[in-house]
């Protein structure tokens, strides 16, 4: 089992520049791909990144040029910077750790990006 605690949510201006972290736990697990997924309100849940043990990324068209993540592996942690946010980047932000048996997920952080 994989416990998944976000952090670094809020309220931010247009333009401006947040990060979110995500820490995972646990005991006997190897994380394959970890990644940031987020849902606005009437929307469905969205791929914004995702990183794989190996440091290949993916980003959504949206996030391209603005967002980045990374990952520390020894310390099974994904972190998000958003820069050049927009009001249409909030959502609640969710962290997601892929195994190669099971999905996790975090419980959610919300951002608010206001214009």
């Amino acid at each position: 089992q994989v416990q998944l605690v976000e952090s670094g949510g809020g309220l931010v201006q247009a333009g401006g520049s947040l990060r979110l972290s995500c820490a995972a736990s646990g005991r006997g697990f190897v994380i394959n791909t970890m990644g940031w997924y987020r849902q606005a309100p009437g929307k469905k849940r969205e791929l914004v990144a995702s990183i794989t043990r190996g440091g290949t990324t993916n980003y959504a068209d949206s996030a391209k040029g603005r967002f980045t993540i990374s990952r520390d592996n020894a310390k099974n942690t994904v972190d998000l910077r958003m820069s050049s946010m927009k009001p249409e980047d909030t959502a609640v932000y969710y962290c997601n750790a892929y195994t190669f048996t099971n999905d996790y997920w975090g419980q959610g952080t919300q951002v608010t990006v206001s214009s």
